[in-house]
């Protein structure tokens, strides 16, 4: 990965970063700077696990990887600077968890892992080095279909350079059954190292990816005694990513409705405190006006947790702590919970939006600092 100045750092940690549609006459934007940074899952995630960790016993921690994702807070409070960065962000964040969507739930095709991915992408894990779409392509189709994958968030750091390039590092722990022998469970803590680049949308494109097993993580969870389990990522990488694509849209000072679309049901219903919204025309409306009567906001998510409905269904809960900043430069807060559900389909880029019902937990007041 290359060197490039560090301005400005933006520390995100899982489940602590902001997911919601507010309703008040500002831009509730849920957004959502979590370390559920779900980034380079790729079959080098395993492929790291055989390449750099090969002398990793099984990892015994007695905590569940999601347990973790869910608990973690963030102890920074967003600056202004933070807050008007919050939707790249979010934005960096969808595509991160996205890339985890191939290795966890494969029959979505490689297309949709390939549209994360810059042309000339660099991949590299301890099984040596990928570049471009078709070695990175070749070497993910060769991984077995049979296996299991599972990749928890732990933390992430975001950077931004002087051109607004970003770079992430996540500690992610990874899960795997189908590589060891008679179904046994193989884990593996992983660093990623990841660049992107803008793009003309507002979401990036990963430009390089470097994984890494986490050698001191790793030692300390063999010395646990208690045999680990298996738990299922899927579900929180692929709701967090249209989460944060999300807060992404409606935190953009762009205020574009149409990308929306892409991640709405047919049916959708948003009922937000300022009212029910069912149809697209009530959202461009809610977005050019409610939405868009501050010069910036930022969500951060509290306490998420999601759950399978049925086969092409999921439900998600999360509370957001709204952080805005009025056009005279004055700053309020509010906090919010939601419960959504959403429609799945694996060979989409993003699961939708039916339902969405908030709950006001702290009203809209002056930020105190």
């Amino acid at each position: 990965m290359h060197h490039i100045k560090l301005l400005k750092k933006l520390q995100v940690n899982i489940v602590n970063k902001p997911l919601s549609a507010l309703t008040i006459p500002l831009s509730i934007s849920p957004r959502m700077t979590l370390t559920t940074l779900a980034l380079p899952a790729l079959a080098f995630s395993m492929l790291a696990l055989q390449g750099c960790a090969q002398n990793t016993q099984q990892a015994t921690n007695t905590t569940p990887p999601q347990a973790k994702e869910t608990a973690m807070k963030t102890s920074i409070a967003p600056t202004q600077v933070t807050i008007k960065n919050g939707f790249k962000e979010h934005a960096i964040m969808a595509q991160f968890h996205r890339w985890y969507q191939i290795y966890e739930r494969p029959a979505g095709g490689i297309d949709n892992a390939l549209d994360i991915l810059s042309r000339n992408v660099i991949v590299t894990s301890g099984l040596g080095t990928a570049n471009g779409h078709k070695e990175y392509s070749e070497r993910v189709q060769k991984l077995p279909q049979t296996w299991q994958n599972a990749h928890h968030v732990q933390s992430a750091d975001i950077t931004f350079d002087d051109n607004d390039n970003a770079s992430l590092n996540a500690k992610v722990a990874y899960q795997n059954i189908g590589m060891l022998p008679n179904g046994q469970l193989r884990e593996a803590q992983l660093n990623y190292s990841v660049a992107l680049e803008p793009t003309n949308t507002v979401l990036p494109l990963l430009s390089a990816i470097t994984i890494t097993a986490d050698e001191d993580a790793n030692a300390s969870n063999n010395s646990e005694s208690t045999p680990p389990k298996y738990h299922d990522a899927y579900a929180n990488n692929r709701m967090l990513s249209l989460v944060h694509y999300w807060l992404a849209l409606i935190e953009d000072p762009s205020r574009n409705p149409e990308p929306v679309k892409e991640i709405l049901a047919d049916d959708f219903s948003l009922n937000f405190s300022s009212g029910v919204i069912n149809d697209f025309a009530g959202f461009k409306k809610w977005l050019a006006g409610p939405a868009s009567q501050v010069a910036a906001s930022t969500h951060i998510l509290r306490d998420f947790s999601a759950r399978k409905i049925n086969e092409n269904e999921y439900a998600l809960s999360v509370d957001f702590e709204w952080f805005g900043i009025l056009p005279n430069g004055a700053e309020l807060v509010a906090k919010t919970r939601h419960n959504w559900t959403a429609s799945n389909d694996v060979t989409e880029r993003f699961a939708r939006i039916k339902t969405v019902d908030v709950e006001v937990l702290e009203p809209f007041r002056p930020r105190q600092k």
